[in-house]
């Protein structure tokens, strides 16, 4: 990377970078403390809707993770400010947690479930077959579909949970219509967080675990990229993609190197 033009700005992905199942990944804590030292701006990014960036912010701490609230940018975050540009002041029937609701409250968004501009799919532990069935409804009435995230699981200490995209399938089957997903792969949800920090992407790196979401959504947003072996994708599996990361480490911990002189 020292080819290029410096760098001064670093997105990562959180789950399978810095955590795995809320246990701190090797070397996570000192990639960040190492960013925080230099004063190096920095966002943490996640598909998960569920929780505030208060919220998430606690819970990286028990991981023993040190990130400032401002700095975590999550789907929810991402559409809250897609629907801001798209049509602000508007209204939504949301079918997620307070995540999601806290993100479009912030934005001047009303919840209704009385002919909203959107219907609005975030994931939560507690889909309802009344609530999915509200929505189906919704859409047919005329109300545009949107979803943070095309995710179609999420993991769990007992085994894989259905997470916003399958739910998104079911929808749309039922409806005829797809949602347009905010967050990663869309690279739209890397440039909304490299506007947050006022960054560019040629002088920014993109963190993640998983080709498919956060490598191509970065490459595609301009960046250059590192893949880490710690979550979902593995060295060998890089070349069945029609892309490449501009960098494969075990780790983040093989990032700290890059860090020196910043």
């Amino acid at each position: 990377m020292t080819d290029e033009r410096p760098v001064k700005t670093w997105l990562t992905d959180m789950d399978g970078v810095l955590v795995r199942e809320e246990e701190p990944i090797p070397g996570a804590a000192e990639f960040l403390a190492k960013l925080a030292e230099a004063s190096v701006p920095f966002m943490v990014l996640t598909n998960n809707s569920i929780y505030t960036p208060r919220d998430l912010r606690v819970r990286l701490l028990r991981s023993g993770l040190d990130v400032p609230e401002e700095s975590i940018w999550t789907s929810a975050l991402a559409t809250a400010q897609f629907l801001a540009d798209q049509r602000p002041g508007g209204s939504a029937y949301v079918v997620g947690e307070a995540g999601l609701t806290t993100a479009l409250h912030e934005i001047g968004y009303v919840m209704t479930e009385n002919d909203p501009d959107y219907v609005v799919l975030g994931e939560t532990r507690t889909y309802s077959f009344e609530a999915i069935t509200r929505a189906i409804r919704l859409i047919e009435g005329g109300a545009r579909f949107i979803a943070t995230n095309p995710d179609p699981s999420g993991p769990s200490p007992q085994g894989k949970l259905p997470a916003t995209g399958s739910v998104a399938a079911l929808i749309s089957a039922a409806t005829n219509r797809k949602p347009y997903f905010v967050g990663k792969p869309n690279p739209l949800m890397m440039r909304s967080a490299l506007n947050r920090l006022e960054a560019h992407s040629e002088t920014t790196v993109m963190i993640g675990d998983r080709m498919d979401t956060d490598i191509i959504s970065g490459l595609e947003a301009g960046m250059r990229t590192i893949l880490v072996e710690t979550g979902s994708t593995r060295r060998e599996q890089v070349e069945t993609f029609p892309f490449r990361p501009t960098r494969v480490v075990a780790s983040v911990a093989d990032i700290l190197p890059l860090l020196e002189g910043q």
